[in-house]
Formats: structure tokens, C-alpha cells, sequence
């Protein structure tokens, strides 16, 4: 089996999401922490934050309406293929994605407005997607 063969399960988490950016320098503020998933990356050119759409107040600077699957870890950090398995379906079904890596697995974000149309690419690429807003 080639690593772009290998299947994966995912789970679609309920949220909606937002990615926000923020300058370099900015405080964490307190929305960000809110809810039971996020994610904050200080870089020397911005603050990026990941969390549940209905968190952010008006008129912060965000890209919204993002979903997320949790791929099923744990996987060790030097795995190899594990994202590319997963991003290789959904370039071909030119699908964008943005990618949260944590120590023991990957979350995986689509625009809502493609996630009927990930879901169909991941299945067909043999990987198990749980989502229960398609499964029927």
C-alpha cells in the first residue's frame, strides 16, 4: 500500500468556524478561548485564530463559514502520508483546505459551501467520513 492509499476515519465536528487574523503583536483576546475547540499561531507576520464562528464579535477581520473533521489518531509525529492521503482527493476535486495539526492528529477545514462535495471525495477515495448531516 502506497501512503496515498491509505484510508483514514473522520469525524465532521459541529461547528461552524471562522479563521481570524489579527496583527503580530495583538493580545489573545478572550472570544478566542471560548468553546471546547480552537486554535491560536503567533507568527512573526500575525496572530491566526480557529474557533466557532458564533464566538467572534462584529467587526473582527475573519474568513467564515469554515467545517472541520477530526481525523481519528493518534498518529506518531513521524508518520508519513497522513495528510497527503487526505488533501490529494479533495485538490483533485478542487477543494480548498486548511489544515490544524495538534500531537496526536489533523483537523481538516473546507468551506461549508464545498462540504457536501468533500465529503463525496474523501468517500470515494475510500476514506470513512462521519457526518451526520449526509448520512441517510
Amino acid at each position: 500500500m502506497t501512503v496515498i492509499d491509505r484510508r483514514f476515519e473522520l469525524s465532521l465536528l459541529p461547528e461552524r468556524f471562522a479563521i481570524v487574523r489579527l496583527a503580530p503583536d495583538a493580545p489573545v483576546p478572550s472570544w478566542a478561548l471560548q468553546g471546547s475547540w480552537f486554535s491560536i499561531t503567533r507568527t512573526a507576520e500575525e496572530l491566526s485564530i480557529v474557533t466557532a464562528a458564533r464566538n467572534i464579535p462584529e467587526g473582527v477581520q475573519k474568513r467564515a463559514d469554515w467545517r472541520a473533521w477530526k481525523v481519528h489518531g493518534p498518529f506518531a509525529l513521524s508518520e508519513i502520508g497522513v495528510l497527503s492521503a487526505l488533501a490529494a482527493p479533495l485538490a483533485g476535486a478542487k477543494i480548498s483546505l486548511f489544515v490544524i495539526s495538534t500531537f496526536d492528529t489533523d483537523y481538516l477545514l473546507v468551506s461549508a459551501e464545498h462540504l457536501q462535495a468533500a465529503v463525496a471525495a474523501l468517500k470515494k477515495a475510500g476514506h470513512q467520513v462521519r457526518a451526520a448531516e449526509f448520512d441517510s
